[in-house]
């Protein structure tokens, strides 16, 4: 199983993205939580804490694997989900992209537009 822990569902992903998913078989969205900019390391790091648990649990109830989880998001709350989830032998992915960007300077916008390449496993330190 794959858990997708972003704000973008995998079913606004590419057929590219989904197909690189299937090596971990069904994708389960969980939406990123909101982190407010006013809480300190400790009130991340709980949060975090949390999270991992609710993870470490679902993956148990599932078969054998392989899993993953996809962990896009506030940085913090990332940097410290991934090395919780990675010290109970989760691997944990990230969505790499190019980034493709549409100027209109006679409206004054630019638009972004991401195409997906591949996951890469985040550093295990």
């Amino acid at each position: 199983m794959l858990i997708n822990l972003s704000n973008h569902p995998a079913t606004t992903w590419s057929e590219q993205q989904r197909a690189a998913a299937s090596l971990y078989g069904a994708i389960e969205d969980w939406p990123f939580p909101a982190i407010p900019p006013e809480w300190d390391e400790q009130q991340v790091a709980t949060l975090a804490q949390r999270y991992a648990q609710r993870i470490v649990d679902r993956l148990q109830e599932v078969d054998a694997g392989p899993h993953a989880v996809h962990v896009m998001g506030e940085q913090t709350f990332t940097c410290t989900l991934v090395r919780l989830l990675q010290r109970q032998g989760i691997r944990c992915l990230a969505a790499t992209s190019h980034r493709i960007v549409e100027e209109d300077p006679a409206h004054g916008k630019k638009i972004a537009y991401f195409r997906f390449v591949r996951f890469r496993a985040y550093p295990e330190v």
